[in-house]
Parts: C-alpha cells; sequence; structure tokens
C-alpha cells in the first residue's frame, strides 16, 4: 500500500494557505486509492531541535572516533529519517518566510541529510533515488520569473538542491502567490488574481497527487 509522507511547516494552523494546498494534495492522494496512506509530521505543532552535534550529519560507520552523539538525539534522527524512507511519496508545505523556508523545515532537513545513510559518499547508493516530492509553496508578494522580486526566494532553490540534487529525489515545486492580497490595502486590487492562483493551486496539486499515486503504485 503506497504510503505519503505529508508534512506541514506553516505557523498559522488557522488560515495557512500551504496547509491548504498540501491538505488538498493528501486527499487527492487517498482518494486514488482506498488502501493508499498517509504519514503526517506537523514540524511547526512538534518542531524537530536544531541538530545537535554535527556528528550526526554522518552515518555511523564515517564518524570520528571521537565523534559519540547524544543517544536521545540519534534517536530524534533516526525517527525522521526511518519516516522518510518508508515513505513512497512526499508533500512538503513550505511557505515563505523572510525570502526562505520555514526554520522548522530547515531543522528536519539538517536532520534528514545525511552522508552514507541519504546521501551518497564515496560512490555509495542514494536510496531515495528517484523517489517523488511535491515542494508546495506559498507567498504573500510574487517572486516568479519577469517579476522586480525574481530571485529573491531562497528556500525552494536550497530544497530543490538538498533533495534533488543531493538525495536524487524526483522534485516537483508548486507555488500559490499573492496570499496577502486580502490583508494588504495596498494589495486589494491584486485579490481577485490571488483568488485564482489559489484555486488553480489546488487543482494542480490534486492533479499532481494522482500522478504521484500512478507512479509508485504496486
Amino acid at each position: 500500500m503506497p504510503t505519503l509522507l505529508h508534512l506541514d511547516t506553516s505557523a498559522d494552523p488557522v488560515a495557512s494557505t500551504s496547509r491548504r494546498i498540501t491538505a488538498a494534495f493528501a486527499q487527492a492522494w487517498l482518494d486514488a486509492d482506498p488502501a493508499n496512506t498517509v504519514v503526517y509530521r506537523d514540524l511547526h505543532a512538534t518542531p524537530p531541535p536544531h541538530l545537535p552535534d554535527s556528528a550526526l550529519h554522518w552515518a555511523p560507520a564515517l564518524r570520528l572516533d571521537r565523534e559519540q552523539p547524544d543517544p536521545a538525539a540519534v534517536a530524534v534522527q533516526d525517527e525522521l529519517i526511518g519516516e522518510l524512507m518508508a515513505a513512497d511519496a512526499v508533500v512538503i508545505g513550505v511557505p515563505m518566510y523572510h525570502w526562505n523556508m520555514p526554520s522548522t523545515l530547515k531543522a528536519w532537513i539538517d536532520h534528514i541529510h545525511v552522508l552514507g545513510v541519504t546521501a551518497s559518499f564515496a560512490g555509495s547508493a542514494k536510496p531515495l533515488e528517484g523517489r517523488p516530492v511535491a515542494l508546495i509553496s506559498s507567498s504573500g508578494a510574487q517572486y516568479g520569473p519577469g517579476t522586480p522580486s525574481e530571485g529573491w526566494d531562497k528556500g525552494i532553490p536550497a530544497l530543490e538542491l538538498v533533495l534533488g540534487s543531493s538525495l536524487g529525489m524526483a522534485v516537483s515545486s508548486l507555488a500559490c502567490e499573492l496570499t496577502l492580497a486580502s490583508r494588504i490595502p495596498a494589495m486589494a486590487p491584486l485579490k481577485e488574481r490571488s483568488e485564482a492562483n489559489l484555486a488553480g493551486a489546488l487543482h494542480s496539486a490534486g492533479e499532481l497527487a494522482v500522478m504521484f499515486h500512478a507512479q509508485v503504485a504496486y
């Protein structure tokens, strides 16, 4: 039975755009097959700690003799990596905070990117090679090609580098912009476009979930 790992990171549990879109993705995943399952982790409600020991960047066999991380920290890392490795597909909510990803998501990345375990070292295998992951980004303004703020988004490119280039996962990115149009008076003329962006993102998320299921169904 295919399993989806669903990660949310928004600090807004009530009106978050990224949460709404990842929920639509997860629901479409479940609707695709009654046997499908979802493992959910809210990184804001239960944030992983900042990586407490640089030794955790390395597989146990690659650590120096002096590097003996706290077993409790190892257990946290093992749990997060275990969830990721057991998932057939992943969806991650990535709201833009100060032009970057939420710090809780960065902490998760620091735990799951481990040389010799999830990342290749000296030619070792990439166990997550080809595993599909959807990055669902949301931002209050516009940062796409041709906009004055093009290139300001530092979160999605970093995630594409870590999850895609380093871990070898098959990354798909879905963006929903102008989420602050209904809140900031100066952006009121963009409210209709904002609503259209959300509707389009919700639809695309459902389609992407169905595509992921078709790729991993067995």
